[in-house]
């Protein structure tokens, strides 16, 4: 062990994205002691997101067991902002006014059909909206907007706000934050025991939680195998806002209601809207490795199809674009759990995800933290489902492998 060594922790959390804040938070809330390690807590794809928490809509894009556990953390997410905002005195942009899905044009309307069937399938019922009644429940639409699906209970959040709140929750608790990155998790006698800074220096913990979104993959001392296979999904957004004129012209905020989710003639685009009045457009998918540059052809397409749906959006004032870079898997659920390297717990690969599933991702490793009993809703997303990964399951002494 370095003689530079910081004194030992319980817990040591590599990532201060959405997922790890909270994580440090529920576990300090438990009475453990937590260091959270991140060079710029919240600016990675936290930063990026647009915060919808619509596991409803997103049903057409995920699993059985995902949606599941979407809509297990979407029933956390209210009692969790609560006791945010009580603990901090800030707002985390919580809504929970539903999300409408609408289409375009005739062949949108049919991909919207099968996408009610596969929703439907999932055991949630969504109200059926003609042309007549999407634009009475969201006037800024365009007249030609063929008809739409409405899930009531989805909600969005404002990542940025959300974030900020879980810092300031975080170290209102007692975890201690290192602004540095981790270059390397420790191991001593074949077990995580915390993680080398960027100043040479260690931090040592009885457990070591990576929640460092796509890095992940890429963190050096792992032994082989234990490494997760997260990868990094380019995503592109923009922000407006609604001008002075507009508010006082009784236009909603961002002109919408609620979050808007539409498909323009086959292509997708979703539009969240702020009570502060601003509207976030997104988002692309781009499979381009870690690039984060913001294109003009990625903000075309989405102002394109953003005013086909809604044509008032070229009246607002831009406020800022973005690229971020999400976390995710061969089979794009996220990675939970234990691995074959005692000491680790894994909490990352969470995707499109990763803000509606801080609740349950949270308090599920906390409680395990704190108590050592794995939670049942972990087993779809171990690390044994990958062929290359580890098996998700703590290790009998002999078997214990060697760390790098």
């Amino acid at each position: 062990m370095s003689v530079d060594s910081q004194p030992g922790t319980d817990v040591l959390v590599i990532g201060g994205g959405v997922i790890g804040l909270a994580i440090g938070w529920r576990a300090a809330q438990q009475g453990l002691q937590v260091v959270i390690a991140d060079p710029e807590p919240g600016r990675g794809a936290t930063h990026a997101a647009a915060g919808m928490l619509a596991p409803i809509a997103e049903a057409a894009y995920a699993e059985r067991e995902i949606f599941a556990l979407g809509q297990d953390s979407l029933r956390r997410y209210p009692a969790f902002v609560a006791d945010l905002e009580g603990a901090t005195g800030l707002s985390a942009g919580f809504r929970q006014s539903g999300t409408l899905q609408v289409a375009y044009d005739m062949d949108d309307l049919g991909e919207l059909a099968e996408t009610r069937h596969l929703q439907e399938s999932f055991g949630v019922h969504l109200q059926q909206l003609s042309a007549r009644e999407c634009r009475e429940a969201e006037p800024m639409l365009d007249p030609s907007v063929r008809g739409g699906l409405l899930a009531a209970g989805d909600g969005s959040v404002d990542p940025r706000l959300l974030a900020a709140a879980l810092l300031r929750a975080a170290e209102a608790a007692g975890a201690r934050l290192i602004r540095q990155r981790i270059t390397e998790v420790v191991c001593t006698a074949g077990r995580a025991t915390g993680g080398r800074l960027t100043d040479g220096s260690v931090t040592t913990a009885r457990w070591v939680v990576l929640a460092a979104g796509w890095q992940s993959a890429h963190m050096p001392g792992l032994p082989p195998g234990v490494e997760p296979p997260v990868r990094p999904v380019k995503g592109q957004i923009v922000r407006l806002r609604t001008t002075a004129a507009m508010t006082a012209a009784g236009l909603p905020p961002g002109l919408l209601r609620r979050t808007v989710r539409g498909i323009v003639r086959g292509s997708g685009v979703y539009l969240v809207p702020r009570e502060s009045g601003e509207l976030v457009v997104g988002a692309t998918q781009e499979e381009l490795g870690p690039d984060t540059t913001v294109t003009a052809g990625g903000m075309w397409q989405l102002l394109r199809d953003a005013r086909t749906l809604v044509p008032g959006i070229t009246e607002l004032e831009f406020a800022d674009s973005v690229a971020g870079l999400r976390p995710g898997t061969p089979d794009n659920a996220p990675i939970i759990g234990l691995t074959e390297l005692p000491g680790l717990v894994l909490a990352t690969g969470h995707f499109r995800a990763g803000v509606l599933l801080a609740p349950v991702t949270a308090e599920t490793v906390a409680g395990f933290l704190r108590t050592g009993v794995p939670d049942p809703l972990w087993h779809a997303f171990d690390a044994g489902r990958y062929a290359t990964s580890s098996r998700a399951v703590a290790p009998k002494p002999e078997e214990e492998p060697a760390c790098r």
